[in-house]
């Protein structure tokens, strides 16, 4: 009789939703259909926040949107942490994305898909900290201090001003697969009209460091400060120390156009030049605690005499590692003043793949000056010759005083 009974049951539902179907009271959609699935509604109680309001858009976003294949839950909530974060105002702390947080592993491990330019912020607009040499960028006149005031992008379908754009959102837009193009409306100082170009996409390699020996001087170039940093500066070195005794005249530290990286690379590197203990940088909390970067190994240029090539290009860690080494009267600085950016961000990961940089902390020279927005002067100021780039005299300079 039970077993009668619920097929009853199932008979008398399927017939009277039939009879709704067919009636057009009953619709049935699966088409496009993403479940929008909320694990926890609640507001922590040590938080002084309301999160009604967001629950009540969520939920008539999902409830009264016309076009329901556009309400990808996984998309809304990676935007509303994104505002979440940008609406510190802090161009540096940023939300990534799982694509966007890989783009930047693949920069710091020193190679991508792209145009070649390094990007900042001046006074929060985006601009170009340092154009790679040899790059499409570089080839095409691209030079730091730009600003990038458009970007266009017909196969992505972007064609959009970079007004509170962040720096993940830029560089995902900016890179592409090789053999595509991104067009680039740049505002330079000194010219009325902002000017448009068209970069092709290439595959970019940079290595972190290398070496040339040019007149018993090493002319060492430190391009960033990145995952490769510490085994292609150790080759470098190695060639160096190769030389027969007594040919090393000095080494020129080329940082021109490092854009920076890891803190703890500019510290390693410091310990190739000056003595174990000293002082690289302090990390300045915002609870008013400090933590100290010293040298911690034995370097093998202790005593060699140093001058450090700089630009305006020459961003963070590289900033950290000039100012360090000049403080401790290690070496004279040449170029042009640095880009400024003096903070500290700690990158995270989580288990999708996405990422935060979060400004932890500002970072202070040994001297106790913070270089933000300000950057470091060089004791000998040289420009370059803006007529011919290939008469480098600010690296004339540098050999000039070894």
């Amino acid at each position: 009789m039970r077993k009668n009974f619920w097929i009853i049951v199932l008979l008398v539902l399927t017939t009277y939703g039939g009879f709704l179907t067919g009636e057009g009271k009953l619709k049935w959609s699966f088409a496009n259909y993403k479940p929008a699935v909320i694990y926890n509604r609640e507001t922590p109680r040590t938080l002084n926040a309301d999160f009604a309001m967001f629950w009540q858009v969520w939920d008539k976003l999902n409830e009264e949107y016309v076009d329901k294949a556009a309400l990808d839950p996984e998309k809304m909530v990676d935007g509303a942490i994104s505002g979440m974060v940008g609406s510190l105002d802090d161009p540096y702390t940023v939300y990534l994305p799982p694509q966007q947080n890989k783009d930047a592993k693949d920069d710091l491990n020193g190679a991508f898909e792209g145009v070649g330019i390094q990007l900042g912020f001046k006074d929060k607009a985006l601009s170009v900290v340092t154009p790679i040499a040899g790059t499409p960028a570089d080839k095409a006149g691209v030079k730091s201090g730009d600003l990038i005031l458009h970007i266009k992008d017909e196969i992505k379908k972007i064609d959009k001003d970079t007004t509170g754009m962040t720096l993940p959102e830029a560089v995902n837009i900016i890179r592409g697969k090789k053999g595509t193009e991104v067009e680039l409306t740049l505002g330079r100082e000194g010219e009325e009209k902002p000017m448009v170009i068209k970069l092709q996409r290439e595959t970019i390699v940079i290595k972190s460091a290398t070496v040339e020996i040019k007149d018993g001087v090493a002319i060492l170039k430190l391009n960033k400060f990145g995952d490769r940093t510490q085994e292609e500066w150790t080759n470098a070195v190695d060639q160096i120390a190769s030389l027969p005794v007594g040919q090393l005249k000095g080494v020129v530290l080329d940082m021109r156009f490092n854009p920076g990286g890891y803190l703890d690379g500019a510290v390693w590197i410091a310990g190739e030049f000056l003595p174990a203990g000293k002082l690289v940088v302090s990390q300045q909390y915002g609870d008013g605690s400090k933590f100290d970067n010293k040298v911690s190994r034995i370097g093998r240029l202790l005593k060699t005499p140093l001058v450090v090539v700089v630009n305006e290009g020459s961003a963070s860690a590289a900033e950290i590692l000039a100012g360090a080494l000049r403080d401790h009267n290690r070496a004279k600085i040449v170029g042009v003043k640095t880009f400024g950016k003096g903070s500290v961000q700690q990158p995270e990961d989580f288990d999708n793949g996405a990422g935060i940089h979060i400004t932890v902390a500002k970072w202070l020279r040994p001297n106790g000056d913070w270089i933000d927005k300000i950057g470091i002067k060089p004791d000998v100021e040289v420009k370059m010759d803006e007529k011919d780039e290939s008469n480098d005299l600010q690296l004339k300079k540098a050999l000039d005083l070894l």
